[in-house]
């Protein structure tokens, strides 16, 4: 059986029923689940690989989820709503999602884009680092990075680097997206929290003295938006 357990979260039975039936012919586990509520303590006790979320949620909508879950970890969350305007799929989006789908949509579909963010997500692990769930390793053409995650422990080419929660946090938004640009005030959200109300100009200090501890780190700026992990490799197998 597949190893990647895939949360279902939509209070309509029927869906719920036909995503459960199209995953388990994939092998996948899957958790189904009513509400938001019910989904935060399926993250509590048995945290899911991916997120299949709805939006109009009864309670905490999916909105309000995907900010809880993205404060905690950059699992993969596709959301799944019958509201088809620019607006709702940006807010999405800028929320943390990594894909949006329409209603109806199709089932078949929606498992290959659940296969494409778990590839994306999980390539770059080793099989070691999948059994210990600790480590996230990626080669990088001027280096490799290792971040530990439990014990928040940043190593370049095999030698340490001391770095702080802040620098930390936001190595790991980085390595788990390699290629991904992130906007300033993305960044803020994941390495602050969305209580911050300062200048996104922390960011760039951040960058910086991350820059000085890994001077080889190939963080980009991207002009006028924010920064981008470069990684050559992922960019040449797309």
């Amino acid at each position: 059986m597949n190893n990647y357990l895939i949360a279902i979260v939509d209070d309509d039975p029927h869906i719920r029923e036909l995503v459960e039936a199209y995953l388990k012919k994939e092998q996948y586990r899957t958790a189904a689940l009513a509400s938001a509520e019910e989904a935060w303590e399926q993250w509590k006790t048995a945290p899911p690989d991916m997120w299949v979320l709805d939006i109009m949620l009864p309670g905490m909508d999916g909105y309000e989820f995907c900010r809880r879950i993205r404060r905690e970890a950059e699992v993969p969350i596709i959301m799944i709503s019958a509201r088809d305007t620019d607006v709702d799929k940006i807010l999405g989006l800028e929320l943390g999602s990594d894909d949006y789908m329409v209603k109806p949509f199709s089932p078949r579909e929606l498992v290959a884009r659940i296969k494409r963010q778990l590839q994306r997500t999980h390539k770059l692990k080793t099989p070691e680092d999948m059994k210990q769930g600790e480590a996230l390793v990626l080669q990088l053409g001027a280096g490799q990075l290792q971040l530990v995650q439990e014990e928040r422990r940043a190593f370049w080419c095999g030698d340490e680097v001391d770095v702080t929660f802040k620098e930390f946090a936001l190595l790991q938004a980085f390595a788990e997206r390699p290629n991904r640009a992130f906007a300033r005030d993305e960044l803020l959200t994941l390495v602050w929290g969305d209580d911050y109300f300062g200048s996104d100009r922390a960011v760039d200090h951040l960058v910086k003295r991350l820059r000085k501890k890994i001077e080889q780190l190939p963080v980009e700026a991207v002009w006028g938006h924010g920064y981008r992990l470069r990684m050559e490799a992922e960019v040449a197998g797309e």
